[in-house]
């Protein structure tokens, strides 16, 4: 089985309704590789217009930044898998490095919202990676590695092929600093085979890892060119249209 090869925009808390549109209708507009997966991932107020506005095209489609673990109940404020797939949403980010920080979602809660993206056949976008402090001590194969296993090692050999992975550098989020691609190669190899001691390797390869931390139109190519990088998920760079679809192209 070919991995699929995926570029994803991670908007964040950016655009208005009407910015979001145009930068929809002009990514649609674009031309687009057809062997690549390309996700926007608006705020989820503009959940439903993107699914419109994709629809019927061949490989562009709508991702949410968060959803809760809940599917449903009083939880104030927030949105639940039920609510994400009736606006079209078919991938979601789970376990994003700020939401860990500033929400302070924990490991129990990334398995949970992973378990039910997958019993409602959405795609989860499942991110790991380390701090600064983390790569300073040369521990952060590790770090991801226990990441790792404690949030997915519960998943079947069927689930966990339906899981995308995004590994990013914590320290290389909105800083302007980037992992080298010899550093981002380095860090997919040991994810891999992370997967591979627990699922086997025939499994492990069929995995799709992303890049995610600070990738731009300048250094996408030379990282994409990695063996173990299959993509990325991408923040500045995906509120940009020409930069965002170098970034697809760079493969």
């Amino acid at each position: 089985m070919t991995r699929k090869k995926i570029v994803a925009g991670n908007w964040k808390m950016n655009k208005t309704m009407g910015e979001a549109q145009t930068l929809i209708e002009e990514i649609k507009s674009q031309t687009l590789p057809a062997d690549v997966t390309v996700v926007v991932c608006p705020p989820t107020l503009y959940a439903e217009m993107a699914a419109r506005l994709v629809a019927g095209t061949k490989n562009l489609h709508v991702g949410a930044q968060n959803v809760h673990q809940e599917t449903s109940g009083a939880y104030t404020g927030e949105v639940s898998i039920e609510m994400l797939k009736s606006t079209g949403v078919e991938y979601v980010i789970v376990g994003h490095s700020e939401r860990r920080a500033y929400n302070r979602e924990s490991s129990k809660h990334i398995t949970q919202k992973i378990t039910n993206l997958l019993a409602h056949q959405l795609t989860p976008i499942y991110c790991c990676g380390e701090p600064l402090s983390i790569r300073e001590k040369d521990t952060h194969v590790a770090y991801v590695a226990r990441q790792i296993r404690t949030e997915l090692f519960n998943f079947s050999s069927e689930e966990i092929q339906k899981i995308v992975v995004a590994y990013e550098p914590i320290w290389a989020i909105g800083t302007g600093k980037t992992a080298s691609p010899e550093q981002a190669q380095e860090m997919h190899a040991a994810i891999r085979g992370v997967f591979a001691k627990k699922y086997g390797k025939e499994i492990a390869d069929t995995i799709s890892i992303l890049y995610g931390g600070s990738c731009n139109a300048a250094n996408a190519k030379e990282i994409f060119g990695k063996p173990d990088v299959d993509g990325g998920l991408i923040g500045g760079a995906s509120l940009k249209v020409k930069d965002f679809v170098t970034i697809v192209n760079s493969f």
